[in-house]
């Protein structure tokens, strides 16, 4: 989208702010980004983070980090202030409610390489914190929308400039753009990237809360019956977190929104048949934590294909780059390996430019692998997304005598992607390079 004359107008009145990197979105990929950034010593004369709500974002209760996520927030410098907090675990526990068979599998995959890189569930808010903790004061502007984005070239010079326009009519120049601002992000559809697709699928998730503790054992439990993947977990000794993955219905655009009407339809509806501990979790959920969301991704070939991420010094990571369903838990934890390579490359290439194309050609590939097996992982789960009769069985049979036996832990094993590390080069400024990978 371009800047109009009613935004040149107002900017007159406004502040004209240059910045050397522009970060939209503070969330996990926002505030990731920012802090490699800083650690890679990438831009020197500092990051702005433009989020548009007044505080942080805490939407979606807590998340599962698998060992790429803790590899990354290792080279982030704040690993060991998450890990110490959140007890890790190792397996699952899924019951089919229509046979009643139980089976038991190492979610964490089959490699060990150390306590602090093991599985662990942790609420989400206390990552953001443990990551903006590390920003300087300053760096986060909440309460920012934006609202146009141009490029400009000087004359003479083979640089461009991004220019953006918020919603205050401030104008902000930059050396680089990078859009973190999710799903629906304003920077990616400037790009040009495709519209995320349904999935057929829905999740709510929510967080609750036994003062007392829950005596639960450290492990994934969940409940397969028709069209429906129940699960809980608990992430310390008070808190359990919880989802239910649904076959998309039409009752869920009257209550998304609404934790009352949310909480009244998966218990009175959807989840009458499931057993008494998860309904006593589920009925202790906290209202300020709980959601209901389509689960939405990316065609993994548009992510493979990648030109479209980047624009001369414009990018996108996390979500905004390549969203996709929760089933292998890998949202955050690619998010948070996007910050380290994008930051790195950036560090390392000769202009902003060819840092952005060098960070997309790193990171189409297993981009593009996490956002397919993901898309599958869930579809078997499920049982087949909108499939019935023989097919539908066969899908069952595959997902309940296959896939979490000798598939999902495999999968899993690839989930030990280490991203690398954020070693500072010597003192620059993104645009001048002092060696390379």
């Amino acid at each position: 989208m371009a800047s109009g004359g009613g935004n040149a107008a107002a900017a007159a009145a406004k502040d004209v702010v240059d910045a050397e990197v522009v970060i939209v979105g503070g969330g996990i990929a926002g505030l990731a980004t920012a802090l490699a950034l800083r650690r890679a010593g990438a831009a020197t004369r500092g990051v702005l983070v433009l989020e548009r709500h007044a505080g942080l974002r805490a939407t979606g209760a807590a998340l599962t980090i698998f060992p790429n996520g803790w590899f990354a927030l290792r080279a982030l410098g704040v690993a060991h202030k998450l890990a110490s907090r959140y007890d890790a675990y190792e397996t699952s526990r899924v019951t089919n409610l229509e046979t009643g068979a139980t089976q038991v599998f190492r979610f964490a995959g089959n490699k060990n390489k150390g306590e602090e890189v093991r599985v662990r569930a942790l609420d989400r808010k206390a990552l953001l914190e443990a990551l903006a903790e590390e920003l300087p004061p300053g760096t986060v502007r909440f309460s920012c929308k934006l609202v146009s984005i141009d490029t400009e070239r000087a004359a003479g010079d083979s640089s461009e400039t991004v220019v953006l326009g918020l919603d205050d009519g401030t104008v902000i120049r930059a050396k680089v753009l990078i859009g973190c601002d999710g799903v629906h992000s304003v920077v990616a559809r400037w790009l040009g990237l495709s519209e995320p697709a349904s999935s057929g699928r829905s999740a709510v998730r929510g967080l609750s809360v036994f003062p007392d503790g829950h005596g639960m054992k450290r492990e994934l439990r969940q409940f397969l019956s028709e069209g429906l993947r129940a699960g809980m977990v608990p992430i310390s000794d008070t808190d359990v977190y919880w989802f239910l993955v649904n076959n998309t219905i039409p009752a869920e655009k009257e209550a998304a929104g609404d934790p009352v009407k949310t909480l009244r339809e998966v218990t009175d509806n959807l989840t009458g048949h499931m057993p008494a501990e998860y309904l006593d979790v589920v009925r202790r959920s906290d209202h300020g934590n709980l959601s209901w969301a389509p689960l939405l991704y990316r065609n993994p070939v548009s992510v493979l294909l990648g030109a479209a991420a980047a624009r001369g010094p414009v990018t996108v990571a996390g979500d905004a780059f390549h969203p996709m369903t929760p089933d292998m838990a890998q949202g955050g934890c690619s998010a948070l390996e996007d910050a380290v390579v994008l930051a790195r490359a950036l560090s390392r290439e000769a202009t902003p430019a060819e840092g952005v194309a060098a960070y997309v050609a790193r990171r189409r590939w297993r981009a593009a692998w996490l956002v397919a097996g993901a898309y599958l992982s869930g579809w078997v789960q499920q049982g087949g997304t909108g499939v019935r009769g023989v097919r539908g069985w066969m899908v069952k049979a595959f997902r309940d005598w296959i896939f979490y036996r000798f598939v999902f832990p495999r999968l899993a094993d690839t989930m030990w992607f280490d991203c690398g590390d954020l070693t500072p080069p010597p003192p620059l400024t993104i645009g001048k390079s002092h060696h390379t990978e």
